[in-house]
């Protein structure tokens, strides 16, 4: 009987698409983990792929080559080293052989997102996923099967019963692989970050624990992909709930741990390394690292320029940019208007300065002349009004996208989610771009994550120690400066009542009552619905962006364009 068990989780950084990418940072995880004496090597969900894959899945060249990556690491396996449990899609041939024996070459077979184990250059079993993600950005019953739900596996003497991400929030995939004899649970995830995440994690991996009396290990991908990040964090409990390992968040890491069989016959992992969570400020600001950096390395940009506007949400983007790629892959722009402050002039060049990057400055006047003369037998006998300012806003951006299109450098944008949720923000203007950092992040957290960054500086960063920007950056009065003299209150409430509503209506989309009784003034909760609606138009157009809460308002605020409810009862009408 078995005594002794090495796993090493491999929190690993895939690429979607990347198949001999994926199949090489496997191996490389299989050596190290050989080296440290593991009897098995755990990888995330569908690493070897990428997650999430969407409809890549349906092309037969893509699930072509992901069979033959699964062939090569099932021949690795014979070598007489650690076995492998690997995330990969598996086409469901009617189970009548090795799903994965030869090509699959016809289009209607249906796809599982498995956990496939392998060993002895072998494979000894594979199992879909039960439960799968049909909310927020994932859509798996598109294009997966459901898994049934199964037994454990069989691996050098022990029982282990494997899970797959989504299937440990509902009780049945674990309390049937314990029923049916596990002694053991191993989930592979692809789990992504939002604010509070981890703990929803922690909690509902003891309640698995608590109903089936095993010790489970949650094994989390990092990195990103698109508008996902994922955060790591992989954790091992024991069957009392006692936390005996956990793997930082944010970075690539392989957690090695040693496990023994009780007198009793059950298993429990021995202590190893422990990585506390980040605090929350600390952990958006990672991820919003890791989003950008990530964005740019695997769409292979060489590097990014940011419109510098003096302003708290350029120097803070600055700041993410700089340290997710490095001071000499950034470059900012400062593109001064008749309107701009001496102060926003000094801000901008300061914070370059802090940040080591280049900065030049383009002045928008000559453009702002042309387009006024040009415009003039248009415009003849109309009073200024904010075309003249979105003129300004789209002369910086089609600025930004000429530079972007010399130098190939990505235009990254800076608005808010705060200007977004209500289109406080000029389409093809500010807007334009090919990422947006602060995109899920409102004005107020912007402010706590500036004064956050200044006063730390993460491990895993490129930018400097120290603060990151000027001091008046944060403390000066927000301002679009397209007119004298503006301000965004001019324009909208004071940004902590802003952005108290804006949760109200988009994270828990709650009714009017309930709103009003958190001591909102009702015409302006009724303003901002009304932005908020009215403003679909624009972020349908908008760059893809880092999601960092529960809520995003690209994937998880589904609204029409055209919508005439405005949410007011008929006795107010």
């Amino acid at each position: 009987m078995t005594k002794k068990l090495t796993i090493a989780f491999a929190q690993i950084n895939p690429t979607v698409g990347d198949i001999r990418g994926n199949l090489a940072l496997i191996r490389s995880a299989r050596e190290k983990a050989a080296a440290a004496g593991a009897d098995l090597l755990v990888t995330p969900e569908l690493c070897l792929v990428g997650y999430p894959p969407e409809d890549l899945v349906l092309k037969p060249e893509f699930l072509i080559e992901a069979q033959a990556a699964l062939r090569d690491l099932m021949a690795d396996t014979a070598d007489g080293g650690p076995g492998i449990l690997v995330g990969a899609p598996i086409p469901d041939q009617k189970l009548q052989e090795n799903p994965f024996k030869k090509a699959f070459t016809t289009t209607g077979s249906e796809i599982y997102n498995a956990a496939v184990l392998l060993d002895a250059g072998g494979l000894v079993a594979w199992r879909g996923k039960h439960f799968l993600c049909d909310y927020s950005v994932f859509d798996e019953k598109r294009v997966f099967k459901v898994g049934a739900l199964t037994g454990p596996f069989a691996f050098r003497g022990v029982r282990v019963g494997v899970f797959i991400c989504e299937d440990m929030w509902d009780a049945d995939v674990c309390e049937t692989l314990a029923e049916a004899g596990a002694e053991m649970l191993i989930g592979i995830n692809g789990s992504q970050f939002n604010s509070g995440k981890g703990d929803t994690r922690m909690q509902l991996a003891v309640q698995r624990v608590t109903e089936c009396e095993l010790p489970l290990a949650y094994l989390n991908m990092v990195g990103g992909q698109d508008d996902i990040v994922f955060d790591g964090g992989s954790f091992v409990l024991n069957a009392d709930c006692t936390l005996q390992a956990q793997a930082p968040q944010f970075e690539e890491h392989l957690l090695v741990t040693e496990w023994a069989r009780g007198e009793e016959g059950g298993w429990a992992c021995l202590p190893a390394e422990k990585h506390a969570p980040e605090e929350d400020l600390a952990a958006v600001y990672r991820a919003l690292v890791l989003g950008v950096r990530d964005y740019i390395r695997k769409n292979h940009f060489p590097g990014i320029v940011i419109g510098m506007s003096g302003g708290i949400d350029s120097a803070l983007s600055a700041a993410i940019a700089v340290d997710a790629i490095g001071a000499e892959r950034v470059r900012c722009v400062m593109m001064p208007s008749p309107y701009t402050s001496a102060d926003s002039l000094e801000d901008a060049e300061r914070a370059a300065e802090m940040l080591g990057v280049r900065y030049d400055s383009i002045s928008i006047g000559p453009a702002m002349k042309a387009f006024e003369e040009m415009l003039a037998p248009m415009m003849a006998g109309t009073a200024a009004d904010t075309t003249e300012e979105n003129i300004q806003a789209r002369s910086r951006g089609l600025t930004l996208m000429a530079i972007s299109n010399k130098l190939g450098f990505m235009v990254l944008s800076t608005g808010n989610k705060s200007e977004m949720s209500v289109g406080y923000a000029t389409l093809y203007g500010d807007m334009c771009g090919g990422y947006n950092a602060l995109k899920d992040v409102y004005k107020t957290k912007v402010f706590a994550l500036s004064r956050w960054r200044n006063a730390h500086r993460p491990t895993d960063t490129l930018g400097p120690d120290g603060p990151v920007m000027p001091e008046r950056i944060i403390t000066k009065p927000p301002s679009a400066e397209l007119k004298p003299d503006q301000k965004d209150q001019d324009s909208l409430p004071e940004y902590d009542v802003l952005d108290g509503i804006l949760e109200c209506l988009i994270e828990e989309e709650l009714p009017l009552a309930d709103i009003l009784a958190r001591g909102y003034d009702e015409e302006t909760v009724y303003r901002i619905w009304r932005m908020l609606d009215l403003a679909e138009y624009k972020r349908r157009q908008s760059a893809p962006g880092v999601r960092v809460t529960l809520r995003d308002l690209a994937r998880d605020r589904r609204y029409p364009i055209t919508n005439a409810f405005r949410g007011r009862p008929r006795s107010v009408v």
